[in-house]
């Protein structure tokens, strides 16, 4: 049975949506039967990346709040990825266009690595800081999944695998997504945001029996 999840790598729910969903796949009898499959989501395609201000400055600034509100707001998801089991450092986060990373997502897809990926550019932004728009830095991350270094810049260099982000946004406004992380449970069920893992659960399970009957 095929799961589909559409995220963006500079969205924190959608991290924290991912290893709630993992530890519901985890839960799961016939989990062995469940292909994911990670699609591109823009949260803001125009998005300049920017070095010279951090994320919660750029927050601010962006959406009118007060610094003292949007610290409130980055504490109370730092919290909440604690609890997933997640690592979140605001303070060293890079503001950062994320469609090169999504480009180089749909590259490891196609190697069959869509979810090393992913997690691997989740944790390097959320986690470690850094620039998931530079592109020597996601090479080190390919590198890191296998791929080569070389081969891995050649294609950042170019627009390689532009259109397969667009198609996912095209599906994704067909299917009417507002937001990620959204998860769509084979063709038949979907579920919005970083539900509990005993929501993700509930929606395998629903789904697989409907596709066993």
């Amino acid at each position: 049975m095929k799961v589909e999840i559409w995220s963006d790598v500079v969205c924190p729910f959608c991290y924290i949506g991912k290893r709630r969903f993992e530890e519901a796949l985890n839960r799961f009898e016939f989990k062995d039967q469940i292909e994911v499959v990670w699609k591109s989501f823009l949260l803001n395609p125009d998005q300049i990346t920017r070095t010279d201000i951090s994320v919660k400055e750029y927050l601010a600034e962006s959406k009118g709040w007060t610094l003292e509100y949007t610290t409130e707001m980055q504490d109370y998801v730092v919290k909440m990825a604690a609890d997933a089991g997640l690592h979140y450092d605001f303070d060293k986060a890079v503001v950062a266009n994320s469609t090169d990373a999504h480009r180089f997502i749909q590259f490891a897809k196609k190697q069959g690595k869509g979810d090393e990926a992913e997690e691997a550019l989740f944790n390097a932004y959320f986690t470690d800081g850094k620039n998931i728009a530079d592109h020597a830095i996601l090479a080190e991350l390919g590198e890191s999944l296998g791929f080569e270094k070389s081969e891995m810049l050649e294609m950042l260099s170019t627009d390689a695998y532009t259109a397969e982000i667009q198609n996912d946004i095209y599906e994704a406004r067909q299917i009417g997504v507002k937001g990620v992380p959204y998860f769509v449970f084979n063709d038949r069920y979907a579920v919005s945001g970083a539900q509990p893992a005993d929501t993700f659960l509930g929606a395998l399970n629903k789904a697989f029996s409907e596709m066993a009957q």
